[in-house]
C-alpha cells in the first residue's frame, strides 16, 4: 500500500512538473492592449506586434495610410495590409517596412480600395500568432521567427487568389520568379540611417503562381507580367489558383539578398508547416512568461500581468544576423559598414533606463551584456553614445542614459565591456553638443559646467529636465569610475551629481527655471506645463532626483515635509495648464482622465515618485498607491496604459511592480520595496536558481506589509538587492488591510541615497 501510495505521488509530481512546463500563457496575451489610440490620446500607442522576444522584425496588421505612425487603432475597421514593422513610436514612424495583402475577386492594389473590412471578434492576437478573418472571407494568419516570419492564406472558394506587396514609401525593388514561387526585393524606407541603408527580403511560397506583375503605389499603376521592377513605392502582385490555401514564409536582412536566403534557410527550413512555426513561436513565448509564474491571480490580473510582460520583452530589437558559420554580424546603422558582434537598436532610453533595462538584468543578462558592450561599438561607429537609435541615433528626448545602461550592468555584475572606453565616450558626450537632437551629447554643457545648471532662454527649453537628468548621469559616470577605481573621472562628476540643488527653490519647495544671471525666471505656476519642463510640469519634475532622494527630503525641510510634498500630488486638482506648450498635448489629457490630482503615471518622469515615500519613513503610503494605481490604470485591454507604453517601460514598470519591487535608481544594486500584486511570484533566472516572491494574505484589500523574512530571517528593510534576486531565495511578505506605520523607518531601512539624513 505505501509503495503503491508512493508512485502516485511520484507520478503526480511529474505531471505537476510537466504541466507547468507546458503552461499555456501564451492565451493570456492580449498584444492589441493599448491600441485604442490617436494623436489626441494615448492608451498605450501600441499596436499588435506579432514578434519573438527582441526579434529583428514583428509583423502586424495595418489599419493606417503607409506612412502614417499609427498603424493599427483599434477604432479602425478596416485592414490594408500585413505589414513588416519595427516601430517602437508612433511619434517617429517606422521603418523598413513593406506588406502583404490578399484579395479575392478583382485584382485592387490601391491601399484605400483593396483595405476589407473586419470584426476583432474574428481576431485572435497572441505574441506568437496572429488571425483574423476579414469579411470577405479571406483569413490571414502569421507566425514571426526571429529575422522572419511564416504567413497564411486562405482564400474563400471560387474566388480568383491575389497577393499585394507593398512596398511602403520611398525607394524599393522587387523581382518576381515564378518557376521558383519566389519575390526577392529590397525597401529603403527609413529616416535616420545611412543613405545606402536596405532591408532585403526574400519571400517563398508553396503553392504557383497562375499570373504576376508589379505595380507602383503614386499613381496604382500595373505592369502585367513584368517580372521586375525598381522605383519609388514599387511592389508586385501574384495570383494563385482560385480559392487556394497559401502559406508564404518570409526573411530579410540589413547586409544582404544572399543573407536574407541564408536565414530563410535557417529560421524557417526546418518548419514543414505554418502550424509548426506556430508552435515553436508559442513554446519560446510560453518559456519566457513562465519565467515569472504568477499564483493567486484573477484571470484579468494574468491577462494584464502577461500582456505587460509581452510588452516588456520586444525592444530593443536584435539588428544582428547569423552568418552562415552561425557567427553575429551586422551591417551598422551608424557608418553604414558590415562588423562582427552583436548590435541592438529601436530604444529611447529616456523611457527605458527607469525600469526596462533593469529587468533585463534580471530576466536576460547575458543579452543585457551583449547590448551595452554594443553601445561602445555604436559611440565607435558614429562618434556618439546611442541616446534614441531608430536604427541609426535620432538623439531624440534628453539626458545622456547610455551610462546609465552601462553602469546599472557594471554594478550588477554584468561587466562586458571595458569601463575605461565607457567613462572616456561618456566624458565626450557631456562636455559636446552633437549634431542631432536634444538627447546627442549636452545642450548647454558649458553653463551647466560653469554654473551647475542649463539656464533657460528661448533656445533651451526644457533646461530644468536637462538639469535634472544630466546630474543623475553624472552619478552614474561617478558610480562607474568609483568601482572601478578611475580617480579622474571619479572627481569630473563628483560635483555635477548634485547639480540639482541649484534649481530647488526652498520657497515653493519646487525644482525651478534659472536665467543665466541666477535669477528665478517668473512668473512660475508649478501646475504650467512645458518650457523649463519636458512634457510635464514642476509636479512631475521635482522629484527626479534618483540618486540622492535623502538630498532632496533634506532640502525640503525634513521628511514631514518631503511626504507632505508627495500627498500633495494627488490631493492638487488635476487642472491642465498647458504653459509654454500653447496647446493641450495628449500627456496632460491622459493626466486628467485618471483623476488623481497631478500625479501622471502616463509619462516617465513619475515613475519613481510613489516609491519614494520609503526613503521618508512612510513606506505604506507606497504600498497604497502603488496597488491603486496597478488596479486603476492598467489592464489588458485595448485601454490597457495611461499613456504611451514607450519601447517596453510602461510594461516594465508594472511587471517589476507586480512583483513587488522597482529600480528607482539604476547605477546601484538595489531595488526598492512596494507592495506584490499576487500572492506568489516565482522568477526563473538565466542562472538555473529562483527567486521567489511570497505574499500571504494578500488579496485587494491586503496592500499593507505587515512584516517580511528573506531566506527565513527578518528582513525590514525597504530595498532588496540585485544578489539577493541572482542568488535565488524567498522573500516573504505577510499582508493586511491596515498599515504598519513603525516597520522599515529605521534609517538603515531607507534605501541608498548620496546624501545622509539631517
Amino acid at each position: 500500500m505505501k509503495i503503491r501510495s508512493l508512485i502516485c505521488a511520484v507520478a503526480l509530481m511529474y505531471a505537476g512538473k510537466l504541466f507547468a512546463q507546458e503552461a499555456n500563457l501564451v492565451k493570456y496575451v492580449n498584444t492589441r492592449q493599448g491600441t485604442n489610440t490617436k494623436y489626441e490620446f494615448s492608451y498605450g500607442n501600441t499596436y499588435p506586434a506579432t514578434s519573438l522576444p527582441f526579434g529583428m522584425n514583428t509583423w502586424t496588421p495595418q489599419t493606417g495610410k503607409n506612412g502614417d505612425g499609427w498603424k493599427y487603432q483599434y477604432f479602425e475597421h478596416t485592414i490594408r495590409g500585413f505589414q513588416q514593422s519595427h516601430q517602437c513610436s508612433s511619434w517617429v514612424n517606422d521603418y523598413a517596412v513593406f506588406s502583404l495583402m490578399p484579395v479575392a475577386g478583382k485584382l485592387v492594389v490601391n491601399e484605400d480600395e483593396r483595405a476589407a473590412s473586419f470584426s476583432h471578434y474574428n481576431e485572435i492576437a497572441q505574441p506568437g500568432y496572429y488571425k483574423v478573418k476579414l469579411d470577405n472571407n479571406i483569413t490571414t494568419e502569421m507566425s514571426p521567427t526571429e529575422r522572419g516570419a511564416h504567413l497564411r492564406f486562405s482564400f474563400p472558394k471560387g474566388k480568383a487568389s491575389y497577393l499585394v506587396l507593398d512596398g511602403y514609401t520611398k525607394m524599393s525593388g522587387v523581382k518576381i520568379i515564378p518557376a521558383r514561387r519566389k519575390i526577392t526585393g529590397y525597401v529603403n524606407n527609413c529616416r535616420w540611417a545611412p543613405k545606402d541603408f536596405r532591408n532585403y527580403f526574400v519571400i517563398i511560397f508553396d503553392r504557383p503562381f497562375t499570373d504576376y506583375g508589379t505595380w507602383e503605389n503614386k499613381n496604382n499603376t500595373l505592369s502585367e507580367k513584368n517580372g521586375s521592377a525598381e522605383g519609388e513605392g514599387i511592389g508586385a502582385y501574384i495570383k494563385f489558383k482560385d480559392g487556394e490555401t497559401v502559406q508564404a514564409k518570409v526573411a530579410s536582412s540589413y547586409i544582404s539578398p544572399e543573407q536574407a536566403e541564408l536565414t530563410l534557410t535557417t529560421e524557417l527550413g526546418k518548419y514543414k508547416s505554418f502550424d509548426d512555426t506556430r508552435k515553436a513561436a508559442d513554446k519560446v513565448w510560453n518559456q519566457l512568461l513562465g519565467r515569472m509564474a504568477i499564483e493567486g491571480a484573477t484571470e484579468d490580473q494574468k491577462a494584464t500581468f502577461y500582456s505587460c510582460m509581452y510588452h516588456a520583452n520586444l525592444f530593443s530589437h536584435q539588428f544582428f544576423e547569423y552568418n552562415k558559420d552561425g557567427k553575429p554580424y551586422y551591417y551598422s546603422p551608424y557608418d553604414g559598414k558590415v562588423h562582427d558582434g552583436y548590435m541592438y537598436t529601436d530604444n529611447g532610453f529616456w523611457d527605458t533606463f527607469r525600469a526596462q533595462f533593469p529587468l533585463n538584468t534580471v530576466l536576460h543578462p547575458k543579452m543585457e551584456g551583449r547590448l551595452v558592450n554594443a553601445l561602445l561599438d555604436a559611440q565607435q561607429q558614429c562618434g556618439w553614445l546611442p541616446a534614441w537609435s531608430f536604427p541609426g541615433e535620432t538623439g531624440g528626448m534628453l539626458g545622456n542614459h547610455a551610462i546609465s545602461l552601462l553602469t546599472d550592468a557594471w554594478v550588477k555584475g554584468i561587466r562586458t565591456f571595458d569601463p575605461k572606453k565607457a567613462l572616456e565616450a561618456y566624458y565626450h558626450e557631456a562636455t559636446n553638443k552633437g549634431p542631432w537632437g536634444s538627447a546627442n551629447g549636452r545642450p548647454g554643457w558649458k553653463e551647466y559646467y560653469a554654473n551647475g545648471y542649463v539656464p533657460f532662454t528661448p533656445q533651451t527649453l526644457g533646461s530644468t529636465a536637462w538639469t535634472l537628468e544630466f546630474a543623475y548621469d553624472d552619478f552614474c559616470g561617478y558610480q562607474l569610475a568609483k568601482l572601478t577605481g578611475n580617480k579622474f573621472y571619479e572627481d569630473v562628476f563628483a560635483r555635477q551629481m548634485y547639480n540639482y540643488k541649484n534649481l530647488f527653490d526652498t520657497k515653493t519647495r519646487f525644482m525651478r527655471a534659472k536665467d543665466g544671471q541666477g535669477n528665478w525666471v517668473e512668473p512660475f505656476d508649478p501646475m504650467d506645463w512645458g518650457g523649463p519642463y519636458t512634457e510635464g510640469n514642476a509636479w512631475h519634475w521635482t522629484w527626479s532626483v534618483f540618486q540622492d532622494t535623502q538630498g532632496l527630503i533634506n532640502l525640503m525641510g525634513g521628511e514631514k515635509n518631503f511626504t507632505a510634498k508627495i500627498d500633495s500630488v494627488f490631493t492638487e486638482p488635476g487642472t491642465i495648464k498647458v504653459g509654454g506648450y500653447g496647446q493641450v498635448i495628449h500627456e496632460m489629457t491622459e493626466m486628467a482622465e485618471f483623476k488623481m490630482g497631478q500625479y501622471a503615471q502616463g509619462n516617465e518622469p513619475i515613475h519613481h515618485l510613489l516609491y519614494m515615500y520609503n526613503y521618508a519613513g512612510q513606506p505604506w503610503k507606497a504600498q497604497q498607491h502603488l496597488r491603486d494605481v496597478m488596479d486603476k490604470m492598467y489592464n489588458a485591454g485595448e485601454n490597457g496604459y495611461p499613456g504611451d507604453e514607450d519601447e517596453g517601460q510602461m510594461s516594465s514598470w508594472f511587471v517589476l511592480s507586480a512583483a513587488g519591487f522597482y529600480s528607482v535608481c539604476p547605477g546601484t544594486d538595489q531595488y526598492v520595496i512596494g507592495s506584490p500584486l499576487f500572492k506568489k511570484m516565482t522568477i526563473a533566472l538565466e542562472n538555473g536558481k529562483k527567486f521567489v516572491i511570497e505574499a500571504n494574505n494578500n488579496n485587494k484589500e491586503n496592500v499593507y506589509i505587515q512584516s517580511a523574512t528573506l531566506n527565513g530571517k527578518p528582513y525590514t528593510h525597504n530595498w532588496i538587492t540585485q544578489a539577493d534576486i541572482i542568488n535565488g531565495g524567498v522573500l516573504h511578505f505577510e499582508m493586511g488591510d491596515k498599515p504598519v506605520v513603525n516597520r522599515g523607518i529605521a534609517l538603515e531601512d531607507r534605501p541608498f541615497s548620496l546624501s545622509k539624513a539631517k
